[in-house]
């Protein structure tokens, strides 16, 4: 509890590392996560820092890696991810490993060009006989002629003429074909008809499957064409025109024979093609296997490498260059275990002379470290949103832990709906070292790491839906309702008595729709419901509005409780930071100004439930009224909740009325009182200060705090004078401002914990609507089909409940719970202006694959 209600207590080390040695150190460092570096070249760029060359090899290393990764993945073989991690690779071994993945590189770089480039010509190969099958029902050779021209299956024998003509004049008939993508073959052949002016014939034919373009390795539709042309210079414009239009263009057999020819030509390439393709494939495959074996560690392990040489960066050298300086945050609970790497840093290395470390004192205000495990980190991490505590102050974690689901429960309370979001949460609990949901998509993953939140929230619903008495909009009779109906009709009295007593009869019950029950009766009303709301009051018509009462006047009594704890709660700090000062000047003021203000409210509504029964129920005054009186100071007298009660009030007015100038001006009075004792302080400090840096009123504290035990044996180089210049002004103008928005605040803030009774209510009556709606209208239908109807209703009712109940619903109420915590409860002693302690661990490093790709 106690590293949980407060900070760990750092100290700044001093390590001095052998240039030898500080490798296995850091390395040793990084598996246990102890420290946190402080950047001693800050004035340095990072391209001139002493182990840029290391980094810039470890990153040449992560290429390769991450080339070989994206290739694994290619292939489809699974990488194993080992459960242990390696430690980083000892200097000996880097130089080996970086030799045998740069060959590894530069095998798998050559083996799949060969195979890419075989693949392609296989590709090519398969065009070109899918062109020759299609064009062959084009053109139909006819033998008369000479083989410079080709006779087209639609044209007559007045064409050939044409042909024979243009033989005895000399005129060669030329070809292009080839093969284009579906959707470029419109606009191909208007430029071919632009550009040639008619000159050319076209004949399109789609081939019957798609097939996998050779340069983009895409499948898409093609077309096959054959274009017919006369002349030498309308064949250029031919072939500039298809290597625009990216056209794969392939050459055109002049006889029957040559194509028979260039047929089997190609069909015994393609099966040579495909038997190399293969082995290639299997020996590319073999190679990326043996490398996947390995290729887990070497990320891991350059990865460690590299966040080492950044963290040497961060050190200095000595004069002589043989030993590197560090600077370290450490907790003091752990400066025996980092004592231990250092030696088992230098035992690894083999050096000589050991690495050693020594604490050293400092002004600077240290990293917040606030160890958590897996049921704190998720509460913890609801406080750091708001931001870091600053340097041992009170950490709000520890009672958010019970007050954040319990608030949650408070606006969400639901039986069913509660033990649902249970029995969810406890599935993920049971479950979580399943791989798969450590994996997870990001919404999935929020809910795991949240699952003992929802776990907790679920378990406060189940209790406050017990208090309500309400489980999916429904009252439960667990125990017998406290009310009884047969005392109200009783024929055994007279008709004058009955009248009297406003006692039923038949009459009374038969014209009237409602029906009273008078707690005063004897019998009526024969005690409390033992646990919650009595069941009857589901059937009652003013149920809201006794609901509406109950659960305001409660959401009021909680919020200033929560105030008034978080106000106690900086009494904490300012003890413990040596400013007693504050507990008189400005805490008791704070708690004096809520407590006789809100606190007498709180005393009031208690009060009333107490003294006031169902019999005196009639003459019980009304709180609002009385509140209100309070401050207005009514000529004529009320009756009250109790005798005195006008003097108690006045009491209370004038011990606020006296606290408001003491939080105003008490504490920059008693600052400066102190100043115009003490113009300038000589006191030597041991360690950091406990006060936040810069800080005006540290100047003034300097005298009046006691001297920290062992000033006198620090040396003089750490001593120093602190005298800096007293601004009063701000000190009263940052005074007022707080209190000013303290006594706003305590109004609006306490109105703000209404929102318990709001969305209360509105997750009652919606769950209500749905009932309503679905199931009650399933319930009514006849027993014929009723059954069948029943089925899907309650399916409906279900995915309606989950999607709106519990996730929106269930979200609204997370968000304001949050909203409660860090405006209402956390300004009350949170001021979050801390770092948090990041330490140098291997831990933190990611060990997914994705992330090298990237």
């Amino acid at each position: 509890m106690g590293s949980l209600f407060r900070s760990e207590t750092m100290c700044l080390a001093q390590l001095f590392l052998q240039s030898g040695t500080a490798y296995e150190c850091l390395s040793a460092l990084g598996e246990k996560g102890l420290v946190q570096f402080r950047d001693l070249n800050q004035n340095v760029s990072s391209f001139q820092r002493k182990f840029v060359g290391e980094v810039k090899r470890c990153e040449e290393l992560e290429r390769i890696l991450a080339y070989l990764v994206q290739e694994i993945n290619r292939a489809d073989i699974p990488l194993p991810e080992g459960e242990t991690s390696p430690p980083a690779p000892p200097l000996k071994q880097v130089l080996e490993m970086q030799e045998q993945l740069q060959k590894l590189e530069v095998e798998l770089r050559e083996v799949t060009k060969n195979k890419e480039k075989l693949r392609k010509n296989l590709l090519e190969l398969i065009e070109y006989t899918h062109m020759l099958r299609v064009t062959k029902t084009f053109v139909k050779r006819n033998v008369e002629f000479e083989p410079t021209y080709e006779e087209f299956p639609p044209l007559e024998n007045e064409s050939l003429l044409d042909y024979s003509c243009m033989q005895r004049l000399g005129a060669k008939l030329g070809f292009v074909s080839g093969l284009i993508n579906q959707g470029r073959v419109e606009a191909f052949e208007k430029m071919l008809w632009r550009v040639c002016k008619g000159y050319t014939i076209v004949t399109y034919a789609e081939l019957d499957e798609p097939l996998e373009d050779p340069e983009t390795g895409e499948v898409i539709k093609w077309y096959v064409f054959l274009i017919s042309f006369w002349g030498e210079q309308i064949g250029h414009k031919v072939k500039k025109i298809c290597d625009c239009y990216h056209c794969h263009v392939y050459p055109y057999p002049n006889t029957a024979e040559e194509r028979k020819e260039i047929q089997e030509g190609l069909n015994t390439r393609i099966q040579d093609l495909y038997t190399v393709l293969h082995k290639t494939e299997d020996y590319l495959r073999q190679v990326l296997c043996k490398a996947a074996e390995s290729v887990y560690s070497h990320v891991i392990q350059v990865k460690k490498m590299k966040a080492i040489y950044h963290m040497l960066n961060m050190c200095s050298f000595d004069v002589t260059n043989k030993c590197l300086i560090a600077e370290v945050w450490c907790p003091e609970a752990d400066l025996h275990e980092l004592r231990r790497a250092l030696e088992e840093g230098s035992r690894e290395s083999g050096a000589t002379i050991p690495s050693f470390m020594n604490t050293i004192p400092t002004k600077e205000t240290p990293p917040t470290l606030i160890r958590t495990n897996k049921f704190t980190e998720g509460f913890q991490n609801i406080v750091d949103a708001y931001g870091v505590g600053s340097y041992r102050e009170v950490n709000p974690a520890l009672f958010t832990i019970i007050t954040f689901p319990f608030l949650f429960a408070v606006m969400f309370g639901d039986f069913g709906h509660g033990f649902v979001m249970f029995l969810f949460a406890l599935l993920l609990v049971l479950n979580e070292n399943h791989p798969r949901l450590n994996q997870s998509q990001e919404i999935m993953r929020m809910f795991f790491n949240g699952r003992y939140i929802l776990l907790l929230m679920g378990l406060f619903s189940v209790y406050t839906g017990l208090i309500y008495n309400d489980c999916f909009s429904k009252s439960v009779n667990l125990f017998g309702s406290g009310w009884s109906v047969s005392a109200m009709y009783s024929s055994s009295h007279t008709p004058a008595e009955q009248k009297k007593m406003g006692l039923w009869n038949d009459s009374v019950v038969r014209h009237n729709r409602v029906l009273q029950l008078d707690p005063s009766i004897p019998g009526v009303f024969q005690g409390p419901y033992p646990l919650g709301i009595d069941p009857i009051w589901n059937l009652a018509t003013n149920r809201l509005t006794f609901l509406n009462s109950f659960k305001m006047k409660m959401s009021v009594i909680l919020g200033i409780i929560h105030m008034t704890f978080g106000v106690i709660l900086g009494i904490f700090n300012h003890l413990h930071f040596r400013k007693k000062f504050n507990i008189y000047l400005v805490s008791v003021p704070e708690l004096l100004f809520m407590l006789c203000i809100f606190g007498y409210l709180i005393f009031m509504i208690v009060y009333k439930w107490l003294v006031y029964s169902a019999e005196t129920s009639r003459v019980a005054p009304s709180i609002l009224i009385e509140f209100i009186n309070m401050f207005l100071f009514p000529a004529s007298e009320t009756n009250g909740l109790y005798s005195g009660q006008e003097h108690v009030q006045r009491l209370l007015l004038a011990v606020t009325a006296l606290s408001v100038p003491v939080l105003f001006l008490g504490k920059p009075l008693f600052l400066l009182w102190l100043h115009n004792g003490r113009s300038c302080f000589g006191v030597s400090r041991s360690g950091y200060t406990l006060v936040r840096k810069d800080s005006e009123e540290e100047v003034s504290l300097l005298g009046s705090q006691d001297i920290e035990e062992g000033n006198n044996q620090i040396e003089d180089g750490y001593r120093e004078m602190m005298c800096e210049e007293f601004n009063f002004g701000e000190i009263l103008m940052t005074q007022v401002i707080h209190s000013i928005e303290y006594c706003l605040g305590c109004i609006s803030n306490t109105a703000s914990y209404l929102r318990l009774w709001a969305l209360s209510l509105a997750h009652a009556q919606l769950s209500d609507v749905l009932w309503t709606m679905l199931v009650r209208v399933g319930l009514r239908v006849d027993t014929t089909y009723g059954v069948l109807l029943l089925l899907p209703v309650i399916a409906l009712f279900a995915v309606l409940t989950i999607f709106i109940l519990l996730i929106m619903e269930g979200l609204s109420a997370f968000l304001h719970a949050i909203r409660l915590h860090w405006v209402e409860f956390q300004n009350k002693f949170y001021v979050g202006a801390g770092t948090k302690f990041v330490p140098f661990s291997f831990r933190l490093l990611s060990s997914k694959f994705s992330d090298d790709v990237a």
